[in-house]
């Protein structure tokens, strides 16, 4: 026998009570202390006042348009009193419903007063029964929620691991795709690309003599027949210039009938 074995107790054919850190227990420590509240059990669980008296108007078959207060007061002061040596706290949210019961149970001792406009007088009890028809219906409509299948709980969603073919199978490709693809190449090329600026040398004396050519044999020319908006920007700034330096120079005259007519040009000189 080793001194392990010489430890243990010298209990011979006898169940252990619990095992603690994996060694049994034959018998329960003797400063083991059990909180007062450790081995209570509930049979009931009301989720609040008006579940409790719902359920104890359900359970003894009382007619919920007619409840008799006498008892169910009793009854429910007593859930109270029981509580409220164990859970103040919780006991709290009871007590507010105990005063309106005991309200409804003293106004029906009193003679019934009718308001005014009013065939018969209120019952006393008629807001309370309302509170709980409602609250009934709301729990069955829970209850009805919670039957249905749930994922995670009822329903686990199906994990099928699939391995891969060790043949490789391309897609096809379509002319549209290929179109596209180069489309996107011509644009990454353009924004990647050197802007490149040419130098075009023109002669305003050279344009000069063309629109002096131009109005040679007319009497009036429209001023926009003299540019040519095919040749380019360039081209219609530098015909401008060479009209301007003309009339500078009084060699053509630009006239207008009145605000906004039309603009002509012609020769300020006959020629030879």
């Amino acid at each position: 026998m080793t001194d392990t074995a010489d430890a243990r107790p010298e209990v011979v054919d006898q169940v252990a009570l619990a095992r603690l850190y994996g060694e049994p227990l034959f018998a329960l420590p003797q400063d083991l202390y059990i909180p007062p509240d450790a081995l209570e059990v509930f049979l009931e669980a009301f989720e609040g006042p008006l579940d409790l008296l719902l359920y104890l108007i359900r359970k003894q078959n009382f007619n919920i348009l007619d409840i008799p207060m006498v008892d169910v007061t009793r009854q429910y002061l007593g859930y109270v009193d029981e509580i409220r040596g164990r859970n103040l706290e919780l006991a709290a949210e009871y007590l507010l419903m105990a005063a309106m019961l005991i309200e409804i149970k003293s106004r029906m001792l009193l003679p019934p007063r009718r308001q005014e406009g009013a065939a018969e007088a209120e019952d006393p009890r008629a807001e309370l029964v309302r509170r709980l028809l409602e609250y009934e219906r709301m729990k069955l409509a829970a209850q009805r929620i919670n039957a249905l299948p749930h994922y995670g709980r009822d329903v686990l969603a199906a994990q099928v691991h699939i391995e891969q073919s060790l043949h490789l199978r391309f897609p096809d490709v379509t002319a549209g795709e290929l179109q596209q693809a180069w489309a996107d190449i011509l644009r990454r090329a353009k924004l990647v690309q050197h802007h490149r600026i040419t130098r075009e040398e023109l002669s305003v004396r050279e344009y000069m003599s063309h629109v002096l050519k131009a109005l040679q044999g007319r009497r009036f020319t429209p001023f926009e027949d003299l540019f040519d908006p095919q040749k380019g920007s360039t081209v219609l700034v530098v015909t401008f210039i060479a009209l301007l330096e003309l009339a500078k120079e009084t060699l053509i005259e630009i006239t207008q009938a009145e605000a906004f007519a039309p603009i002509y040009v012609r020769l300020a000189y006959t020629p030879a």
